[in-house]
């Protein structure tokens, strides 16, 4: 079994954002891992494994809009099932 089974993707639109801080964020305050979370100031875009992906996209919408949203189960696509 994989330990955090969903793969959640999505960009994030805004103003000031600052990858630094979202990844600071991220870190302490979600489980998971292989986080990306790169962009500039005005889109951000954010990848990481976790368990709790509407953790994570709560917290990415209250930065900006957010889009682009993609939240796959890797351990259905795994056992070769429709992820």
């Amino acid at each position: 079994m994989i330990e955090f089974k969903y793969d959640t993707q999505l960009l994030i639109e805004g103003h000031d954002l600052d990858e630094d801080a979202i990844n600071d964020y991220f870190t302490e305050n979600f489980k998971g891992d292989c986080l990306l979370a790169v962009g500039d100031d005005e889109l951000i875009k954010i990848h990481y494994h976790t368990n709790e992906p509407w953790l994570v996209l709560e917290y990415c919408a209250s930065l900006g809009e957010i889009y682009d949203i993609v939240v796959e189960d890797m351990d259905r696509q795994a056992r070769g099932l429709q992820g």
